[in-house]
């Protein structure tokens, strides 16, 4: 534990449930003492050599000396490779049964290995057990080594190890939400979902979030790799070096060690656009928000009562600022329990909704997983007649500490407990409620030392195959997303559900999306906000956006200001602080500020249509709405070190202000000419060149060519087109909004060119091309 951690950890022990939590510390070790047999003496094993091979829809079954691997290529490119008889199923990160390709085959290859070889890609197995996959041009992207295990000898799950090769100039990203991201350093990174005691900053490691999937950038192309297994483990990184010793390339190294569980592994290869499209593919499409839920929202732990929620929303709307939505945090609970109201301080909770909802404004409640532990408590009851609560390895209900304090915790790994749970949500939609936030759902359970969760030893369904929270733990979020989701969407299905999740894994974007967590309030922070949610949209979860401001403390105007300018370009688009933090209105930083930040959610309000048009995009495709320089072109090395300025769908690039004291800043541009949208001057790119950035604004340049659908002034969408650059040509996708039902969506497609000095805009239909059906602005003919 580190020094912060320490002061932290005393923190938690002197203020929050004090005596509870150590006791509660106590009892987690004493548990896992009886519940956890010691590991003793193992023994190590590899595979061996090769001893034959089955055929197999897709590839087959390598068999070795000590174990066997299992080659499968998928009818849409992916591949997958198991060992130990791991199959792809069950997995709570897939959504689906991928089908095998027909084409692929298994055979026999040089060496005494052998080799599947399809369309997209080529798996070649060695004689020890490495696995190559290579484009099919021959060239190697990843190599996986053969691997390790160590299995006791008295019984019980394996530890292994797998090291990884990659080209020398590859960049890695991903695996999860990471604080010092996008790209990923040479370090060692826990795979742990772990609330870190208190505000965060970009030294924070782990996170709420951890995923083991990592997205490899290489001029020889791009992958992403997916250990499929929720176990405690941890990957470490080392960038390689081309020519390192004597003119050779030393290769990027990429070593995984997990606790427990299976080894298996999938891999999807291409463009990243086409690399997203595979992973979401697999894991199921991103959970479309409905369309309010892309506009400003602003919460705070501590509105305290109805009367101030009323102040708050009245000062946005004196102001003349548009908000779409407001958040109650545990504050608004009865004694902080689940599913209540504390009826002194919000009398008329289904009152207050329903005159926001005729301003405009949406209430969202917070939803926390523990139940207090207490006979009389309606939730506790009714949990323990359900049989719903996470129990030890003797039957009993495992007990932790949380905000109501004693407590204790559904186990959403069960069907009929996820069943029970969405059930529950019917109380929050009768307080008036359009939405939910899930929080604390590592799970957390407060101690000053060691794990803030639940005992490893602590009993789980896991769907029926059983197992313990070693397992468990990171799977514990994504499920209580799942039974939220689903709960919602039975007792409203004609609406999308709205709701968002700090903690989760691999395929919780079919449930919603996240936000930072407890980002800390400072420069560094605001940093740590944007890793976060580029490094999680290439994860798979594309609507997520940081705490405004930062949890804690106080922010500078300067430093609001710059943030919330940010904020304003991210997916979620949410102010949010703790209860002994400064406040985060607009308006209590001065009329500078207020005006600057004014004009920043004129242009969210402004650019409704084109979130919405990514935010179905992310469904169909699994692009991320907020998107590194490098997306269109991978191979440029520069872009791919490029961490301080993103791209917003295809269409924008946006240059957020990190550093205090900024009016100018550099901007590495892609190739193609952009166009800066203050001032409408042209920049050619690739390069880098130096724009204003004054306090009143962040840089945000417009593809040439490009297509944007946005809010004219009179409220009716219109097109805001970009000139390209002569001889080149344009377009775009745009989808309009079909309400916050499940009506499908259609994407209109447009492309532009420069004819004779005016720009020429054509929709392009199934039966030919012919004039938008919206009216067009042009822009960047002047530049």
């Amino acid at each position: 534990m580190n020094g912060r951690g320490l002061v932290r950890s005393v923190r938690i022990f002197g203020t929050v449930q004090g005596v509870r939590a150590a006791r509660s510390a106590w009892r987690q070790w004493r548990t896992d003492a009886r519940g956890l047999p010691s590991r003793g003496a193992e023994r190590a094993r590899v595979p061996g050599l090769v001893d034959g091979a089955e055929p197999l829809p897709g590839g087959g079954i390598v068999r070795f000396a000590r174990s066997e691997l299992l080659i499968r290529v998928t009818a849409g490119g992916a591949v997958f490779w198991g060992w130990d008889g791991a199959g792809p199923e069950p997995s709570y990160a897939l959504a689906g049964s991928p089908q095998p390709d027909p084409r692929a085959e298994l055979e026999p290859d040089k060496d005494g290995g052998w080799r599947v070889v399809s369309e997209r890609v080529t798996v070649e197995v060695s004689r020890h057990g490495a696995v190559e996959i290579r484009t099919p041009g021959g060239v190697v992207l990843r190599r996986d080594l053969p691997p390790r295990w160590w299995e006791p000898v008295q019984g019980g799950p394996a530890r292994w190890v797998q090291r990884t090769e990659v080209p020398a100039d590859a960049r890695f990203f991903g695996l999860g939400g990471r604080a010092s991201g996008p790209r990923l350093r040479n370090g060692s990174y826990r795979l742990w979902n772990t609330d870190p005691r208190g505000a965060f900053g970009p030294d924070d490691d782990p996170l709420y979030i951890t995923m083991p999937v990592q997205l490899v950038v290489a001029d020889a192309g791009t992958h992403l790799a997916f250990h499929d297994n929720s176990w405690d483990g941890r990957v470490t990184l080392w960038e390689g070096e081309e020519g390192a010793g004597s003119g050779h390339d030393r290769p990027g190294t990429s070593e995984v060690r997990m606790d427990g569980g299976p080894l298996r592994c999938w891999v999807v290869v291409g463009t990243p656009a086409r690399v997203l499209r595979g992973w979401t593919r697999l894991t199921g499409p991103p959970a479309v928000p409905p369309s309010w839920a892309l506009g400003p929202q602003h919460a705070r732990w501590g509105f305290g009562s109805e009367r101030e929620v009323r102040r708050i929303v009245a000062g946005y709307r004196e102001r003349e600022l548009p908000l779409s939505a407001v958040h109650l945090d545990i504050d608004h609970y009865d004694a902080f329990q689940v599913f209540t109201v504390d009826r002194e301080r919000f009398p008329d909770l289904p009152g207050l909704a329903k005159d926001l909802r005729e301003e405009g404004v949406r209430t969202v409640s917070i939803v926390d997983p523990a139940v207090k532990a207490e006979r009389g408590n309606a939730m506790y009851d009714s949990g323990s007649a359900a049989g719903a609560f996470v129990r030890d390895a003797q039957g009993r209900e495992v007990r932790g500490v949380v905000w109501p304090g004693d407590c204790v915790y559904p186990d959403f790994t069960d069907p009929a407990v996820r069943r029970w749970w969405g059930e529950r949500y019917e109380e929050r939609l009768a307080q008036g409620f359009s939405g939910v936030w899930h929080d604390m759902n590592e799970p957390v359970s407060f101690t000053p030392f060691g794990d803030m969760t639940l005992p490893r030893s602590a009993r789980h369904a896991l769907d029926g195959k059983g197992g313990d929270h070693r397992e468990a733990h990171n799977l514990y979020g994504l499920a209580m997303a799942r039974a939220g989701y689903e709960g919602l969407r039975r007792l409203r299905p004609e609406q999308r559900p709205f709701l968002f999740s700090r903690s989760g894994w691999a395929g919780m974007q079919r449930y919603g999306g996240t936000w930072s967590g407890d980002v800390s309030t400072g420069w560094p922070g605001l940093r740590a906000s944007l890793s976060l949610v580029l490094g999680l949209g290439l994860c798979g979860v594309p609507y997520s956006g940081p705490d405004i401001g930062g949890f804690d403390g106080s922010p500078s105007p300067e430093l609001y200001l710059r943030w919330f300018q940010l904020g304003a370009q991210l997916p979620l688009f949410r102010t949010h602080a703790a209860i002994d933090a400064g406040r985060r209105e607009p308006w209590e930083f001065g009329p500078e500020v207020l005006a600057h930040a004014r004009a920043a959610l004129v242009e969210r309000e402004r650019l409704l249509p084109y979130f919405v048009t990514l935010a179905q995009l992310a469904r169909l495709t699994g692009a991320p709405y907020a998107r590194p320089l490098w997306w269109g072109a991978p191979q440029d090395r520069v872009l791919r070190d490029c961490e301080d300025a993103f791209l917003l769908g295809d269409a924008l690039l946006v240059a957020p202000v990190l550093e205090p004291g900024t009016d100018r800043r550099a901007v590495r541009l892609p190739r193609g000419r952009w166009y800066d949208t203050a001032t409408e001057r042209a920049y050619d790119g690739p390069g880098q060149v130096l724009v204003d950035a004054p306090l009143s604004r962040i840089p945000v340049l417009a593809r040439g060519g490009a297509v944007i659908p946005v809010r004219g002034a009179d409220g009716a969408m219109e097109l805001e087109v970009w000139a390209p650059a002569e001889g080149r040509k344009g377009g775009g996708l745009v989808v309009p909004d079909v309400g916050d039902g499940w009506e499908a969506a259609e994407v209109e497609r447009y492309t532009t060119r420069l004819v004779d000095g005016r720009v020429v805009v054509k929709h392009k239909r199934p039966e030919g091309s012919g004039p938008p059906r919206w009216r067009v602005r042009v822009r960047g003919l002047g530049g």
